[in-house]
């Protein structure tokens, strides 16, 4: 299938490692320019050199999307240096899940402006460019935690859930534009934050996934791959996307049923 997105203009945050990572070489694969951003430069040059490396153009800058001018800066440099913007997928963030009674308020602040106000900063910033190009596509990576949290799960269930509402509250504002917003709701992935953890513990990488699946209860019985995620990115910003806004896609492994 023919994604439609040969030329365009892809901006992805948190695009060092992980799902950002894998999203910005699957839109470069499918012929899209692709800036990536992240707070560390050493792992966002690796990147755009794998995808220079293959062919296709790439643009990396360090930032942080809780500050709000550079990031400004950024997305207007990819709309000056490429003619536009076409794609905003909105990566950056972390996990910080604790009892609710173990969060104080510096925590709660630091999870919003990283993952909610981030979100919301870039969407401010890729909009108008959109509307100049005559439409575009906004992906806003959240977990499925945002629609089902479980037990100790602030404030990242919170935050994601906001995020949820944020995607939906865009696409009916600028369905008129033509610019499709959807939401990416990411189950237990593969990352290099998970092996850490499996390296901390002195556990096999595959064998610390296998433990984790079965005790989550995934009935595919395995971790997702970064790709398998920056796969259904891929075809959410794509042509033949066109009739589909506003939506969440869970992407579990089946975890969540049918929330």
């Amino acid at each position: 299938m023919d994604l439609g997105l040969k030329g365009k203009v892809a901006i992805v945050t948190g695009g060092s490692e992980g799902i950002g990572r894998a999203t910005a070489l699957v839109l470069a694969r499918e012929g899209a320019k692709v800036a990536i951003c992240a707070r560390r430069q050493a792992p966002l040059d690796e990147v755009a050199a794998a995808i220079r490396a293959a062919g296709g153009e790439a643009m990396a800058v360090s930032v942080d999307v809780m500050q709000p001018e550079p990031l400004q800066a950024f997305i207007d440099g990819v709309a000056t240096k490429w003619g536009g913007v076409d794609i905003l997928v909105n990566n950056a963030g972390t996990s910080i899940a604790r009892p609710f009674g173990e969060v104080d308020d510096a925590t709660w602040h630091l999870d919003i402006e990283l993952k909610l106000m981030g979100a919301i900063r870039g969407c401010r910033a890729a909009i108008p460019h959109m509307q100049k190009r005559g439409g575009g596509r906004i992906v806003n990576i959240t977990t499925i935690g945002g629609k089902q949290p479980r037990a100790a799960s602030t404030p990242t269930a919170v935050t994601r859930a906001a995020g949820l509402a944020l995607t939906k509250a865009l696409s009916k504002d600028y369905a008129k534009d033509n610019i499709l917003v959807n939401t990416v709701c990411i189950g237990l992935i593969k990352s290099g934050q998970h092996e850490k953890r499996a390296d901390k513990a002195g556990t096999p990488r595959e064998s610390y996934y296998a433990e984790r699946a079965k005790a989550a209860g995934i009935p595919l019985g395995r971790f997702g791959e970064a790709e398998e995620a920056a796969n259904v990115i891929a075809f959410l910003v794509s042509a033949p996307a066109s009739y589909v806004t506003g939506t969440s896609v869970n992407l579990d492994g089946g975890t969540s049923g049918a929330l």
